[in-house]
Order: structure tokens, then C-alpha cells, then sequence
């Protein structure tokens, strides 16, 4: 009996003591939960864009890797703060924009508006003045170079169409696979990419949302280069690097004409009268500047070689072209030889066997006996 009511007490106490003790985990993880949420407020919003400078090239790169690079409103609004702090910077003349890790860009995070509740909400975010991804309403007022990796589809093709010239990774995919889910687009896609490569061709991707390869894109003028595999952000960079080399006013002047021309005009007059208007006085003295230089560089008879480089594009094309007709010149002439020399060889190796018939065959005998042997006789 006493056994028994001591076991009973010893249950009884067990129990006791592990209650506690679950409670006491439970309180721990909530403290850590609980810290961990005041640490991340405290960090402020997740640093999903990432600015740094190469030089005097602002890099800017979307940094949501895990989500294939998808934008969700946050990352919109430090895309734009980017790009807004990128166009104040007067030592900065080129901007590259790229993806960190396998993709350049999904498009709009759509699980931030899937929900019941976060309708409206939703549909603010995709009204935003700017764009739904960044500043894709606007017109960017310096050149911008993407560099294109992985996927690059939906709003995120409507951001590389914002940018002035595209490079392109020969493995990456475009396509504006929001047609699929009945997603509509929203961020200039529609206006850009007609006036890039012409209507029905615009159409058709639109409409179909079908993926576009690497050849596709740039055959139909929708990318300016394509490279291997990992190299688009070097790629983008080099190129961002020698349009800074330019005098920026000029080169800007041009770039406003063209997008005046093929956005804000009806007419050539039009768009002839307002590249007239975009020249300043300040493009002016560089043009001047410029001229002074070249009159101070060159000599009259020498201003066919104006554009001095180590290798001129012309020579260089030369250059290749004669090595090559010398290579095959040397390959003809070697293919001749040995087809000489093998008829040669052919016609000895005849002559060889010729003779050595010659010598196998016996010769005609001119003894008697031999002879008479060989008749038979007569009886």
C-alpha cells in the first residue's frame, strides 16, 4: 500500500515539474521571437536594392534572389529612391541595372496582393505614379544599361524596356508570362516595346506571352548584344563605361531627340524643331571645344586618320580578311601538293608492278630435248 501511494506521488510530482518546463520553453521562444522582430524593425526595411559605384558608373541591383528578383512594393520604392539618387549625382553619367543571382527579373511579387484582404491595397500599388516596379512611368534622365540574366519576364521585361540598351546573357528567357495569369501590363511595356520593334512583333509577344530566347530578342532589335552565360553585368558595365568616356551633353542631347521623336511628336517638323530646341548653350561650347581640339590634333593631310586607335575597325577587318585568304590560299596550295604527289606515287607504284610481272614470265627455251620431250610419239 505504501509502495503504491508513493508511485502514485512520484506521477503526481513528474507531472508537475514538466509543466513548468513547457512553459518555460514556450516563454523562451516567444522572447526570441519576439526580439528577433524588434531587431528587424530596428534594421529598418530589407535591403533588397543594392547600390554601390564602379568609378563613376552607379550599379544597381535588385536583391531578392530567393524570389527570383521579384518586386514587391518595397523594392519598387528603393528602385526608385535609387534611380532618383543616381540622376542627382552630377559625377555619375551611366547607371548599369542588373539582378543578383540566377535572374534578372520575375516581374511584380503577386503573392503581396493574392490575399482577399490585401485587395485594395493591391491596386494601389499597381497605380503608383512612378510604376508598379520602379520608375518605369517616367523617362530616366541619363542613360541606363541593363544586364540581362536568367528570367526576365513580365514587369521585370517592362523594366528592362526602360532602359536605353539591353545585354543579354545567351541562356536568358523574356516573355511577358503575366498573360497567363490574366496580369496586365502596367509599366510601359505596351508603349516601349512597339516603338523598339515595331507593332506586329510587339503584338506578338504580347498577345501570345510566349518565352523569347537570346537570338530572337536581338534578331527582332529587342537587345543590343548577347554574351555567354555570367557575363552580363561585366558586359554592361564595360558598355555603361565607354558611353561615359563621351562628352555627356551632346550624347544627352541626341538621346532626348530620339525619344522626343519617337514618343512626344506627331510630325517631322515637329520633332525637327524640338531636336533644335533641346541644344543649349552649354552643348554648344563643348561642341566648340571639341572642334578647337581636333583643329590643334590633326593636320589637313592627315584627317583621314582622325579616329586614332591602336587597331582601326577598318584595319582590323583587313587584317582578318587577308589572313584568312592567306590561310586558305596555303590550304589550296598544300591540298594541290598532296593530291600531286599522290598521282605521282599512284603512277610509280603502276610502273613498279608492271615490271615485276615482267620479270615473273618465263622466257621461250630453245634446246632440242626440251623440245622433243615435250611432244609425244609417234608409234
Amino acid at each position: 500500500m505504501l509502495r503504491k501511494f508513493g508511485k502514485l506521488l512520484g506521477q503526481q510530482v513528474g507531472r508537475q515539474a514538466r509543466f513548468p518546463l513547457g512553459r518555460t520553453l514556450a516563454t523562451t521562444n516567444a522572447l526570441r521571437k519576439d526580439a528577433a522582430a524588434k531587431t528587424e524593425a530596428a534594421a529598418g526595411p530589407p535591403k533588397n536594392i543594392l547600390v554601390e559605384k564602379d568609378n563613376n558608373i552607379t550599379l544597381i541591383g535588385i536583391n531578392r534572389p530567393q524570389q527570383r528578383n521579384a518586386i514587391d512594393s518595397i523594392t519598387a520604392s528603393q528602385l526608385c529612391d535609387a534611380f532618383a539618387n543616381f540622376e542627382a549625382d552630377d559625377t555619375s553619367p551611366v547607371a548599369v541595372l542588373y539582378g543578383v543571382g540566377g535572374s534578372f527579373c520575375s516581374g511584380f511579387d503577386i503573392l503581396e496582393m493574392s490575399t482577399d484582404e490585401k485587395e485594395e491595397i493591391s491596386v494601389d500599388i499597381l497605380m503608383r505614379p512612378e510604376g508598379s516596379v520602379g520608375p518605369t512611368r517616367r523617362q530616366i534622365k541619363k542613360p541606363v544599361v541593363c544586364g540581362i540574366n536568367g528570367y526576365c519576364i513580365a514587369n521585370g521585361l517592362e523594366l528592362a524596356l526602360m532602359c536605353d540598351l539591353r545585354v543579354m546573357e545567351e541562356s536568358a528567357v523574356l516573355g511577358f508570362f503575366n498573360r497567363r495569369f490574366g496580369v496586365p501590363m502596367l509599366d510601359g511595356g505596351t508603349i516601349r516595346l512597339p516603338a523598339m520593334i515595331g507593332l506586329s512583333r510587339a503584338l506578338d509577344l504580347i498577345l501570345t506571352g510566349r518565352p523569347v530566347g537570346s537570338q530572337e530578342a536581338h534578331d527582332i532589335g529587342l537587345v543590343n548584344r548577347i554574351v555567354p552565360t555570367g557575363t552580363a553585368l561585366g558586359n554592361a558595365l564595360e558598355l555603361a563605361t565607354c558611353l561615359a568616356k563621351f562628352p555627356q551633353r551632346a550624347l544627352n542631347h541626341d538621346r532626348n531627340s530620339v525619344y522626343s521623336g519617337a514618343f512626344e511628336t506627331s510630325t517631322f517638323h515637329q520633332a525637327v524643331q524640338n531636336e533644335v530646341m533641346y541644344t543649349s548653350r552649354e552643348i554648344i561650347e563643348d561642341m566648340q571645344n571639341g572642334i578647337k581640339w581636333f583643329n590643334q590634333t590633326f593636320e589637313p593631310d592627315t584627317t583621314h586618320s582622325w579616329l586614332k586607335r591602336d587597331r582601326s575597325m577598318a584595319d582590323w577587318d583587313d587584317e582578318e580578311v587577308a589572313a584568312a585568304a592567306a590561310t586558305k590560299e596555303k590550304q589550296k596550295q598544300d591540298e594541290e601538293a598532296a593530291r600531286a604527289e599522290a598521282e605521282k606515287q599512284k603512277l610509280a607504284e603502276k610502273a613498279q608492278k608492271k615490271s615485276k610481272k615482267t620479270e615473273e614470265k618465263p622466257a621461250e627455251s630453245s634446246d632440242p630435248n626440251i623440245e622433243s620431250k615435250e611432244k609425244p610419239k609417234e608409234t
